[in-house]
């Protein structure tokens, strides 16, 4: 069935079950073969991509709205989740729903909260529902182009994450659960989009006192094998909460 069937038919449930004029759209990031990816769907009928999103229902927190969400997308809960910026200006989703009526649900105007999610992409199991055909990885270095204002979404939600990296710490939901510190800072490069001096990364990370450094090492290769480390989750987790004092 075609896009404009399919929301014509929802949208008078739309107006009884979800919170009018309220809308959340989520920047999905992970890390595959040296790449900070994020999550993109194509909704039937256009041309251009968008980020996750969906509606608030009238009997739900809106962080619960957005784990719901993601949940619906990827089909995992274990994600890192932060809510970083509200967007609302006028027209946002004018182009998309032009030719459809104006009682439409969809095409109300939605003031749109953000957020920027970590997910582990051996955990995520990608669903595409019955208004997309496509729901895939794109790396952040060669995006689509995107539809509404989700490149600004997206744009906004990058910004705040290399911001985190300032005073939060980063990794869990992105790494395997024993890695390398050459991987760990491989991480952080990508995401601040510079390079990074390798003694001053270890002195600092290991400064933090998140990591647990493991009686073992990876093998293989022609040089001599890295040492192992884990995230200590207790202290993570009264990191994510207090804060680190930091600048990469």
């Amino acid at each position: 069935m075609e896009l404009k069937k399919i929301l014509e038919k929802r949208s008078e449930e739309a107006w009884k079950k979800y919170i009018p004029t309220l809308s959340i759209d989520c920047a999905i990031f992970s890390f595959r073969d040296t790449s900070l990816q994020v999550l993109t769907i194509k909704m039937k009928d256009q041309d251009s991509w968008g980020l996750p999103g969906g509606y608030v229902q009238k009997e739900e927190n809106v962080d619960d709205a957005a784990i719901r969400i993601l949940k619906d997308r990827t089909g995992t809960e274990n994600v890192y989740l932060q809510q970083f910026y509200t967007f609302g200006n006028l027209n946002r989703s004018e182009s998309v729903f032009k030719d459809y009526d104006d009682n439409l649900w969809n095409k109300q105007r939605f003031v749109s909260i953000g957020y920027y999610a970590l997910a582990d992409y051996s955990k995520v199991n990608l669903n595409i529902d019955d208004i997309s055909n496509a729901c895939e990885w794109k790396s952040t270095d060669d995006l689509p182009p995107f539809m509404m204002d989700h490149r600004v979404i997206f744009d906004k939600a990058l910004v705040t994450l290399r911001e985190q990296l300032n005073n939060h710490p980063i990794g869990y939901n992105l790494l395997p659960e024993k890695f390398t510190m050459p991987e760990l800072q491989k991480l952080y490069e990508i995401i601040l989009g510079k390079k990074l001096n390798r003694g001053n990364f270890y002195r600092k990370i290991l400064k933090f006192d998140i990591l647990t450094k493991l009686d073992e090492s990876r093998k293989g290769g022609a040089h001599k094998a890295p040492n192992l480390y884990s995230f200590d989750l207790e202290k993570y987790d009264i990191a994510l909460k207090e804060g680190l004092k930091g600048n990469w």
